[in-house]
């Protein structure tokens, strides 16, 4: 098994929703160190910022010593992403030392480079070990999915059509809030935190369990909602409803500890800060039984529109 980050499916099918995603993540190569990527239909008109984080990290996995998983990244969104147009992934090998290997990453489009990824790589060895407590959360199975969710706050939406559209964007994945999205309460100020708990909308068995594939999907997944703390303090609906403009500027995503992404994982998400027209989000990501997976943080541009 090399580290490629996707496969083929075995055993009873995933829908097709998630096989789109995965073939998403199934770059060409087309040199030694040179992938391209296509992109999926977008709900705005840019390529949604998880896609090429996701992208860029199958790009470095592909140069990288099968013994060595991904521990962190830290990565810059430069221009946005035209989800018309391939994207071409540049891989420099930084440095492969005997515990720890790093990779840089340069996304390009149209002959400029849009996004810029930097991970380091370990292999595996036993350490100290410790972690914050996993969070009080509901039961997953009792929360209503996107497809009840969505529907039910359609009417909220400055374009009709976008509910549809993000329904249709969000099938791979099933995420379920354990409170109101913000667009369900703008206008209502709150708390700036957020739980959400996630899982591939369909099993990862046979060729596609591997390691890289649920690592790539995680980097995916936690563009969704990061930065949805930050509207919620301000009770702002979000793009959703019109009356915020956003885009992710920065990301970082450190991997503590071994998980599934076909198996449920809380999202707890909070804002410290926001302000110059940027809001930082920081989340962790838990194991339903309790394991602290991956922590997460990202500042956006987050600005009111002017009348």
């Amino acid at each position: 098994m090399t580290n490629d980050g996707t496969g083929a499916g075995a055993g009873q099918a995933p829908p097709s929703a998630l096989l789109d995603l995965v073939g998403l993540l199934d770059l060409e190569r087309i040199d030694r160190d040179i992938f391209r990527g296509q992109s999926r239909p977008a709900v705005v008109p840019r390529v949604f910022g998880g896609q090429v984080a996701a992208q860029a990290l199958v790009a470095a996995f592909r140069t990288v010593p099968d013994d060595r998983l991904a521990h962190s990244l830290h990565a810059y969104f430069l221009r946005p992403g035209d989800p018309a147009a391939p994207i071409v992934y540049t891989v420099d090998r930084i440095r492969d030392g005997r515990s720890f290997t790093t990779r840089r990453v340069v996304a390009v489009q149209h002959g400029q480079p849009i996004f810029h990824l930097s991970a380091s790589f370990q292999a595996g060895e036993d350490g100290l070990e410790h972690q914050e407590p996993m969070p009080a959360a509901p039961d997953p199975e009792t929360l209503p999915d996107s497809t009840e969710l969505l529907p039910r706050h359609a009417h909220l939406f400055s374009d009709p059509g976008v509910a549809g559209r993000l329904a249709e964007a969000r099938a791979a994945v099933d995420l379920r809030y354990v409170t109101e999205p913000p667009y369900a309460t703008a206008g209502q100020p709150r708390e700036p935190r957020s739980q959400v708990w996630f899982r591939t909308a369909g099993k990862l068995d046979g060729d596609l369990d591997r390691p890289v594939l649920h690592l790539c999907l995680a980097a995916y997944i936690s563009d969704m909602s990061l930065l949805e703390p930050v509207l919620l303090a301000h009770g702002r609906g979000g793009w959703t409803v019109g009356d915020v403009v956003g885009a992710s500027l920065d990301h970082a995503m450190w991997f503590h500890r071994p998980f599934r992404v076909d198996e449920w994982l809380l999202y707890d998400q909070s804002s410290p800060t926001s302000q110059a027209g940027r809001g930082l989000g920081h989340g962790r990501i838990f194991t339903a039984d309790g394991r602290l997976a991956i922590t997460v943080m990202q500042e956006g541009v987050v600005r009111v529109p002017r009348g």
